[in-house]
């Protein structure tokens, strides 16, 4: 095993000084943590995918999903059997997803569902992860009844085949948990992430990023329901596993930035909101296509704190920035569309009502609902 080291301490050499101390203890090949940990390494490197498969999984599991589709590109010309093309048509779903390309992604996952319900038969294990996939591309674009059905395809046959700890299962909760979460139904969302949660926390190591993805999902759970300090809670502890374990780059921490912006945002703490948002804008800028729907996330947050604090030229102009990469890459029923060009449209109402008078009082002129954030 190559030398590693726990870190005891860092401190400040002196208060002007740019050197630090830090503190390593050296641990030995007897650490039962570390031995885990290596362990769980192994497994999360796809130690039985070989060659240019495993590269291009790697990189996915980096957020490199632009280099792993150029990866999966050249494998497809070189693969002939079913079975192979199967799996290539699957990981560039996978790339196509990442990127918010969403029909090829369909397309793709599609493609290598009915090769391998051909080779394997209609409930086979091996049919779970397109399904799962599938669900979760109907999820993004917001046809929950789809997403719906294609989750509990896969949750169907996992409790037949698996292990009632396995990872999978609670991978199956937690994206029912997210469907259920985008329909406003809060209590089915909890149950199920709290599923999917205890699973994790029995079968996986404390830092690992499916333990990230529950925190988060539970914290956007209780913001939906109005408890933003939870929220908060539950938000900031996904953050502390995703910024140990993650390049700095990646999007799942932009996730986090901008969801612990949302609960500062409910909150009333306007400017650590904004500085989340920033963070989470900033990572997202570097790591993603300029059309990508998360973008458009982060732009329509960042406008809507700029609205509460009364900035409206600075709020038209991220609620501008959001409905555009919204019509670009969203279908036009898209519950995320709808509320961007909602936003857009009342600000500028706002914007003309200040233009004719002499300005207008808090928040009056919304009518029935103000500007509205989403996680």
């Amino acid at each position: 095993m190559h030398t590693v080291f726990r870190i005891r301490d860092i401190k400040q050499l002196d208060e002007n000084s740019r050197l630090w101390q830090v503190d390593l203890t050296l641990t030995s090949d007897h650490d039962p943590e570390l031995h885990v940990l290596t362990e769980r390494i192994r497994e999360e490197t796809f130690p039985y995918n070989e060659g240019w498969e495993r590269l291009g999984l790697i990189l996915m599991r980096l957020g490199q999903s632009g280099k792993a589709e150029e990866v999966y590109e050249m494998m497809l010309e070189q693969v002939s059997k079913d079975s192979e093309k199967a799996g290539v048509y699957h990981q560039i779903g996978w790339t196509k997803q990442d990127k918010g390309d969403y029909k090829e992604a369909i397309t793709f996952y599609e493609k290598s569902l009915e090769i391998r319900q051909k080779l394997l038969g209609p409930n086979h294990p091996g049919l779970t992860k397109s399904y799962n996939n599938i669900g979760l591309v109907y999820h993004s674009m917001g046809v929950y009844s789809q997403a719906l059905s294609y989750h509990e395809k896969a949750l169907e046959i996992r409790q037949k085949s698996l292990h009632p700890d396995d990872p999978e299962l609670a991978s199956s909760y937690n994206n029912i948990g997210m469907v259920y979460e985008n329909m406003s139904d809060y209590s089915k969302a909890l149950s199920h992430y709290r599923k999917a949660l205890e699973i994790r926390q029995k079968s996986l190591p404390s830092n690992h990023p499916e333990l990230a993805s529950s925190y988060n999902n539970i914290g956007n759970t209780y913001g939906g329901m109005g408890e933003n300090s939870k929220e908060l809670l539950y938000h900031e502890k996904a953050l502390e596993i995703r910024q140990k374990i993650l390049p700095p780059d990646h999007p799942d921490l932009a996730f986090s930035y901008n969801n612990i912006g949302s609960a500062y945002a409910e909150m009333g703490e306007y400017t650590k909101a904004l500085s989340s948002f920033a963070l989470a804008i900033e990572i997202r800028q570097k790591s993603l296509p300029p059309n990508h729907p998360d973008l458009a996330l982060s732009y329509n947050s960042i406008g809507t704190v700029y609205e509460i604090m009364g900035n409206y030229p600075e709020a038209l102009s991220f609620y501008e920035r959001a409905a555009d990469i919204g019509q670009r890459s969203l279908p036009s029923n898209h519950p995320h569309l709808q509320l961007y060009i909602k936003n857009l449209e009342n600000m500028r109402k706002a914007m003309i009502k200040i233009f004719y008078s002499s300005g207008i009082a808090g928040g009056g002129v919304w009518g029935d609902s103000g500007p509205s954030l989403i996680n």
